[in-house]
């Protein structure tokens, strides 16, 4: 399966009512695209480098908060070292870590925070059992 299989099958599934994720993608901790949504913003390196960062040291997000293609997010609670969440309006963004890569997905209203945690998550965990 190749991976932008896994974003489009996983990620931009239905997760609910015939909602599906605005934006999704899987980044390698590299920074690398491995594959993404037509809509996920372009992320700069400074950008994976304090997702990373925060991942090694949680809190290092909360003063500054989390940027994604230049869109700021306020970090609010997730699991530490294991998944970041944010919020921007009405919507946000759930980043789970597995040991090579950062999944991605971004909602917004009408999908829940919820919603959104139950896909990323879910494929992050697959990817951790598969050894990625």
């Amino acid at each position: 399966m190749s991976w932008q299989s896994y974003v489009d099958d996983h990620l931009m599934c239905d997760v609910g009512d015939g909602q599906t994720l605005p934006a999704a993608a899987i980044i390698g901790v590299d920074g690398s695209v491995w594959a993404q949504s037509a809509s996920f913003p372009q992320l700069k390196p400074q950008e994976v480098d304090g997702i990373e960062k925060d991942f090694k040291e949680p809190g290092h997000l909360a003063p500054t908060g989390l940027y994604l293609g230049g869109t700021k997010y306020m970090v609010i609670q997730g699991e530490s070292g294991a998944v970041i969440r944010g919020k921007k309006g009405s919507g946000g963004v759930t980043i789970k870590k597995t040991g090579q890569a950062l999944v991605f997905g971004i909602y917004e209203e009408p999908v829940t925070p919820g919603q959104c945690n139950i896909v990323v998550e879910r494929l992050g965990d697959y990817l951790i059992e598969q050894g990625l």
